[in-house]
C-alpha cells in the first residue's frame, strides 16, 4: 500500500540536519540559558545566535523576537498582551470570521472581557472586504488581527494594506503567519504591521517551538510570569534545542524560496489537472482563489460534488494518503469547517471539501500515484451512492 503524506499544512517532516542541530543541546550543551556559568553561557550562546538568525531572515530586529511554545501561544500573548484587562479607553477589536481557532476562541474571551468585537465577512474565494474594514475601524480600534494565508483554502489576505488602513486609525496590527511563513516572502521591515505569530513545525522544524514578532514600538502585557526571559515577555527556561531547530529549518526553507512557488504551483496544476482528466471538471471543484498570487501555493482545496468530506477521508487514510478537511469532530458529530461555511460556497461543495497540503518532500510521482488512488476512490463512492440511490426509489 502506498504512504504519501499530503497534510503537510497540518505538520512536516522535520528537515534534514535540525534534528542534528538540535542534538548537541539535548546531550553535551543542556545548560540553563539563565545560568552565568559556563554550561549556561554555551546554552545562551546558541540562543542568541538563533534569535539573530531568525531575525535577520525576517528583516527585523533581535530583540523583537520572542519565542513561544508555537503558534497558538504566539497568537494568545499577541491578543492577550495588548488588550488590558479591564479595557482600557479603546474597546474595540477587528478580526475575520475565518481566522484560526487560536485566534477565535480568544477573540470569545475577549469579548467576555468587555471588548466589542467585529468579525469581518469574506467572499467566496475567502478574501476580507476592504469596504468592510474601512467602516468598522474607528478611534476606538485597538487591534486588528487578520491571518496572512488561510490554513484551509490557501487565501491571502492583503495585509499591507489592511495595515495601512488600520494605522490611519492609529490601530496596532496583528498576523498570524503560521500557515504563510517559508511559503511566500515576508518582510517585516516593510510590513505595516506590529505583531506576528509564526511555528517552527509547518516549516520542517520541530513541534512545540514558536516566535512571536512584537515591534519594539509596541508595548505587551505578558501571560506568563515568574522569569525576566524573553525581555521578561514570556517566563520560563527557552526550549533551546527547539529554538535552534526553528532556525536551522527557517534558514533552509528561505533559501529554497526563490523557486518554491512554482514547483508548489506545478504540483498543484498536476494534481487539478490529473483529477479532472479522470473524473471530468464538473466533478472536481477547486475552492480559494484562481490567481497564483492571491493564495498559497502549496495548500489545495477541492469539493467532490456528492461525496461527503468524512467518507472520503477514511478511505484516502485507509489507502494510504493523508489528508485533511477543516472540520471537527465535536460531541461525535462532524460538523463543517468554519472557513468554508464563511465562503457561502452551495452545500453540496460544502459538505465535500477536502484540503491537500504540499512539502518540501512531496514528488510528482506521488501527486501522480494520489490522483490516481482518489480518483479510484471517489468514482467508488459514487457508484455506490447511484445504487443506494436507486434502490431508495425502488423501495
Amino acid at each position: 500500500m502506498p504512504s504519501i503524506y499530503l497534510d503537510h499544512a497540518a505538520t512536516t517532516p522535520m528537515r534534514p540536519g535540525v534534528l542534528e542541530a538540535m542534538l548537541p543541546y539535548l546531550t553535551d550543551y543542556f545548560g540553563n540559558p539563565s545560568s552565568l556559568h559556563a554550561w549556561g553561557r554555551k546554552a545562551k550562546a546558541a540562543l542568541t545566535e538563533a534569535r539573530d538568525t531568525i531575525a535577520n531572515l525576517l528583516g527585523c530586529q533581535s530583540k523583537e523576537i520572542i519565542f513561544t511554545s508555537g503558534g497558538t501561544e504566539s497568537d494568545n500573548l499577541a491578543l492577550f498582551g495588548t488588550a488590558p484587562v479591564p479595557p482600557g479607553t479603546k474597546r474595540h477589536i477587528i478580526t475575520s470570521a475565518i481566522e484560526h481557532h487560536a485566534v477565535l476562541h480568544p477573540m470569545e474571551r475577549l469579548e467576555q472581557l468587555g471588548y466589542r468585537v467585529t468579525y469581518l465577512e469574506v467572499d467566496a474565494n475567502g478574501r476580507i472586504k476592504l469596504d468592510q474594514l474601512e467602516a468598522a475601524l474607528s478611534p476606538d480600534t485597538l487591534l486588528v488581527s487578520l491571518m496572512f494565508g488561510n490554513n484551509e483554502t490557501g487565501t491571502l489576505q492583503p495585509i499591507d494594506t489592511v495595515g495601512r488602513l488600520a494605522k490611519t486609525q492609529g490601530a496596532l496590527v496583528h498576523v498570524d503567519a503560521v500557515q504563510a511563513l517559508g511559503a511566500i516572502p515576508i518582510d517585516l521591515s516593510s510590513l505595516p504591521v506590529d505583531l506576528v505569530s509564526f511555528s517552527a513545525h509547518k516549516i520542517g522544524g520541530p513541534k512545540g517551538v514558536g516566535a512571536l514578532y512584537c515591534s519594539s514600538r509596541t508595548p505587551l502585557f505578558p501571560l506568563i510570569h515568574g522569569g525576566s526571559q524573553e525581555r521578561k515577555h514570556r517566563a520560563g527556561t527557552e526550549n533551546v534545542a527547539g529554538i535552534v531547530g526553528f532556525a536551522a529549518a527557517l534558514k533552509q526553507t528561505m533559501a529554497e524560496l526563490p523557486g518554491k512557488r512554482d514547483w508548489y504551483e506545478q504540483l498543484r496544476g498536476r494534481m487539478i489537472s490529473g483529477l479532472q482528466e479522470l473524473l471530468g471538471n464538473g466533478q472536481v471543484v477547486v475552492n480559494g482563489p484562481d490567481h497564483p498570487h492571491e493564495r498559497l501555493p502549496h495548500i489545495l482545496n477541492v469539493s467532490f460534488p456528492g461525496i461527503d468530506t468524512e467518507t472520503l477521508l477514511m478511505n484516502l487514510d485507509l489507502a494510504g494518503i493523508a489528508a485533511s478537511s477543516g472540520s471537527a469532530c465535536t460531541s461525535g458529530s462532524l460538523e463543517r469547517s468554519h472557513v468554508i461555511a464563511a465562503m457561502r460556497l452551495p452545500e453540496e461543495r460544502a459538505n465535500s471539501a477536502v484540503r491537500f497540503s504540499f512539502g518540501y518532500t512531496t514528488t510528482e510521482e506521488e501527486i501522480d500515484e494520489a490522483v490516481r488512488i482518489i480518483a479510484g476512490i471517489v468514482s467508488r463512492l459514487r457508484s455506490a451512492r447511484t445504487v443506494d440511490v436507486q434502490m431508495d426509489k425502488m423501495g
